[in-house]
């Protein structure tokens, strides 16, 4: 019974450890809307609506990142401004960085899947987005 109950526990501990593949980057291009934000004190705070959706383009390993209205007709009003996204990978973690002239920030890539991502800033401030469904209201 030990060693089974041993080999359940190693399952648990590897399916719970989700870490997220070099393969996979190509999942992040598309449009994506925050989900959840858990705060490093545990604290949450959900998004039930959102106005702007961010916009993901990576090629290879360098992208940028840009916020978005999404319309009725199934379109997007924007801007030319846009972020500047690098990924780099270091000790099995891929870091999303950005360098704008304001500001650098990176974010630690947590889960990667279709539908969602997450990521985890400096603060411990963990992201949730879901991929954005358009809303296409046709005359």
């Amino acid at each position: 019974m030990a060693k089974y109950s041993g080999l359940l526990m190693l399952l648990l501990f590897i399916s719970c450890n989700s870490t997220v593949d070099k393969e996979q980057l190509p999942l992040l291009n598309g449009y994506w809307e925050i989900k959840e934000v858990t705060f490093s004190d545990g604290t949450k705070k959900e998004f039930k609506v959102n106005s702007t959706v961010d916009y993901i383009s990576l090629d290879s390993m360098h992208g940028f990142r840009k916020k978005v209205n999404p319309k009725f007709n199934g379109t997007f009003e924007t801007s030319d401004d846009a972020e500047p996204l690098s990924i780099r990978i270091s000790s099995d973690s891929i870091f999303m960085e950005y360098n704008t002239p304001l500001n650098s920030w990176k974010e630690t890539l947590l889960s990667l899947s279709k539908s969602n991502f997450s990521v985890k800033n400096d603060q411990g401030v963990i992201y949730s987005y879901q991929r954005f469904e358009p809303i296409n209201i046709a005359p």
